[in-house]
């Protein structure tokens, strides 16, 4: 099987999954159940144990334009596997486990204590999406007594570990984000990844954050591909020309072609644009203890573009959608409004314009974002 052939195949499984979430997306939506069912068709689609970048990027994308709540909790899950490899500390993957995170950096709650054999963990984080249904968690915690931050694994059903299930936001409500309780949950020495250093000291470690930033970006890209898409089915089967368009159907009306036309250009825009961050990634990644603070601060730049491009392309497409639909599709029952919860839910993670003054620093002075939890 060729690298292409393997990635097809891949897609292939994808778009059938994608075809079966959407069916009855707007009524999950609307019920705001826990993803349980969703992840099992996850686990038995096989797509939690794509190995390729490329792919898990291009799979993301297709499964998060049927359902955001669902990319989301795929891209996380290739994200925490991935930044747990920047540690270089052997760990195993499981079969077909889901993976998810605990370490919101604005969030610095849980406490690490050394005991013999390890530490124990202690806190509250918040914000936790998919963690209350990860067989594993990468979590990070400071200990208490030198103030250094660890990034260490825990088993999902770790003793002491509990779930709010507290998240009550008006998007992504799928997505088991609610908070996470620790209360004296040990941490063998084993499953340590390793330290976060501070400052500038290790670029290679840095882009954990750049991962994160990249998942949200092509997120938004998805969404933005499966408001067009739903609209477009919705135009060719629904919608009415209107009365002095001098047409038979809203797909011949002039007007809605320019808008659909418009559309689709910037949302192919903003793909590329997240492609063409996702090879930088890779590439900085690859390049192990090499990597250098100006490639480092190249493909800061390449990520930021993409995640101010798709911010203002998502959140534009998924508000002009209902344009080119009609008044008949803000019925409940289309669920036409999720695109637009999810987006504005998703796009408020971090500041979008701090964002864009790290783009127009890097390109005017050179000047590369500082290595943070969001940069």
């Amino acid at each position: 099987m060729t690298f292409t052939e393997g990635r097809q195949k891949w897609l292939t499984v994808a778009e059938e999954l994608a075809t079966a979430l959407r069916v009855d997306a707007a009524e999950r939506d609307r019920l705001g159940e826990s993803p349980v069912r969703e992840l099992e068709l996850l686990r038995q689609s096989g797509l939690l144990t794509i190995p390729d970048w490329g792919t898990q990027q291009a799979v993301t994308r297709v499964i998060g334009a049927a359902d955001a709540n669902i990319g989301h909790l795929l891209g996380y899950h290739y994200l925490q596997i991935w930044r747990s490899g920047l540690f270089d500390t052997p760990f195993e993957t499981g079969d077909n486990l889901f993976w998810a995170g605990v370490s919101n950096p604005l969030d610095a709650a849980l406490r690490l204590t050394p005991v013999d054999g390890g530490f124990v963990v202690d806190g509250r984080k918040t914000f936790a999406t998919g963690a209350a249904l990860a067989d594993k968690l990468v979590v990070s915690a400071t200990r208490e007594d030198n103030g250094e931050k660890l990034t260490f694994l825990l088993d999902g059903g770790a003793p002491g570990l509990s779930f709010a299930g507290d998240w009550n936001n008006m998007g992504q409500r799928l997505t088991a984000s609610g908070g996470v309780v620790f209360e004296n949950v040990p941490v063998p020495a084993a499953n340590v990844l390793g330290a976060q250093p501070d400052g500038d000291g290790s670029p290679r470690l840095s882009l954990a954050a750049l991962g994160f930033q990249l998942v949200l970006a092509q997120l938004y890209v998805a969404i933005a591909e499966g408001a067009l898409g739903e609209a477009a089915r919705y135009t060719r089967s629904t919608t009415r020309p209107w009365f002095l368009s001098g047409v038979d159907t809203a797909a011949a009306d002039p007007y809605v072609l320019a808008t659909y036309g418009e559309l689709v250009a910037q949302v192919e825009a903003a793909g590329l644009l997240a492609d063409h961050a996702s090879e930088a990634l890779l590439a900085a990644s690859d390049a192990g203890t090499a990597l250098t603070v100006d490639q480092r601060g190249a493909t800061a730049a390449a990520i930021s573009s993409a995640k101010v491009f798709s911010t203002r392309v998502v959140n534009d497409t998924t508000s002009k959608v209902f344009e080119l639909c009609g008044a008949r599709a803000t019925a409940s029952g289309y669920g036409f409004d999720r695109f637009w919860r999810n987006s504005r839910t998703l796009t408020l993670h971090d500041p979008v314009s701090y964002k864009a003054r790290e783009v127009g620093e890097y390109f005017l002075t050179g000047g590369r974002a500082p290595f943070t939890g969001y940069s």
